[in-house]
Order: structure tokens, then sequence, then C-alpha cells
């Protein structure tokens, strides 16, 4: 089995981010013109960083070689505050579990990543919130011939961008959903986890399945 579960808002206080060529931290956002004035540089994942490179260029070249990185990035699994990202990491394995990110795209959970703060949420502040059709080369991080199935656990939202990273893989994909609106999941397997809870549900989730309960 391989787990992609959505991001989360909050991240650990003591997570890194990439620099300017001066040493000045980058807040990745959704939308830098929209934001609050705040330490360091605005920036979006795609946006140029220096010469024809962008940041998400100079992320994945800091993962090709992390023991040579400057910044101190934590691991996916370690970024987010909840413990669940872990626990998943340490049930199923860094190759079989995947984080969907809103400002990264389908990260696997040992992929080092700073700090950032976009969600498709559209509960979310403008500057946070990533729109259908901004401009994003998100990760996507699932090798095609893997064997299934992939279980994916985030809201509506979400579904989407695991949709469009998923598309070429030929395991099964099973949504999971809260919902009682099914939702529109061309291709995949559809399993409803009921719960009473509204906002971060799939987290629940994510304990039934570390629990044996979640799938049939």
């Amino acid at each position: 089995m391989i787990v992609a579960i959505q991001c989360a808002a909050t991240k650990r206080p003591e997570a890194g981010s990439l620099m300017t060529g001066d040493g000045v931290p980058v807040t990745f956002v959704a939308n830098p013109g929209m934001a609050p004035s705040a330490p360091g540089v605005l920036a979006r994942p795609d946006d140029i960083a220096r010469g024809s490179l962008t940041w998400r260029d100079i992320l994945k070249d800091c993962n090709a070689r992390p023991g040579n990185s400057p910044y101190a990035l934590l691991r996916a699994y370690e970024l987010y505050a909840n413990p669940v990202y872990r626990r998943l990491t340490e049930r199923f394995g860094a190759e079989r579990t995947y984080i969907l990110s809103a400002g990264w795209g389908l990260i696997r959970s040992d992929f080092r990543t700073p700090s950032y703060d976009i969600t498709f949420s559209g509960q979310a502040d403008p500057w946070k919130r990533r729109r259908k059709g901004d401009a994003y080369r998100d990760f996507a991080m699932l090798p095609p011939d893997v064997d299934g199935p992939v279980v994916f656990l985030g809201s509506k939202d979400y579904l989407p961008q695991f949709l469009s990273l998923t598309e070429g893989t030929r395991a099964e994909r099973i949504v999971v959903y809260r919902s009682v609106n099914v939702p529109n999941a061309p291709g995949c397997k559809l399993h409803r986890f009921e719960t009473r809870t509204m906002t971060n549900w799939h987290y629940e989730a994510a304990d039934a399945l570390l629990r044996g309960d979640l799938l049939p």
C-alpha cells in the first residue's frame, strides 16, 4: 500500500528556509503581492531565484546533495506539526508515504522541504490560497510503475491536484472522502470515511488506516 496525505498549515517552528544569495530567508506564499510585509523575501516556488533557476530547481538540487546543502531543511514528514505524518512514514516507509503539498506537489515524505504558506483551502487568506489555473510546476514523485493501491487522504480541495499528479500511475487509486456527496474522481475507487469531524478529518482517517480499520 502507498499512502498520499494532504499537507498541513501548521509547520514546526524549527523548519528551515531557502535563502537568497545574500542569506535572506525566503517565505513561500501563493500571492506575494497580496501578502502583508514580513521579514525576508516573499516568493512563489516557481519564481526565478537566480540566473535561470527557480526556487523549485534549487530545492531539487538541495535534495540531490543533502549532505552539502547550506539550508537546515526538515524532511517533509518532520516539517508538519501533526505527528501523523511521522507515524505514517514509520509504518509504511518513506518510499510508500507521500505528501500532497499545495506548494510543491506530490512529494516523498523524506523529501527535504522548506517552510511555506500555500493552501488550496477556500477559507484561507487570499495571499495563501492557490487557485485553479495558477502556474505551478508541481513535483510528481510517485513512480508510474508502483504496485498499489495508492490511498489518498485529503479534502475535496486537494483532490484535483492528486488526480492530476497520479494520472500516469498504473496502480489502483483509492480516494477516501468524508462528504455525503460523492466526489468526482474518474478512474479511482471511492471509500467513504464516516466521521462527525469537519476540519482535518483526514487525520482521523490516517489513524484508522494505521490501526487497520479504514479499508475492507
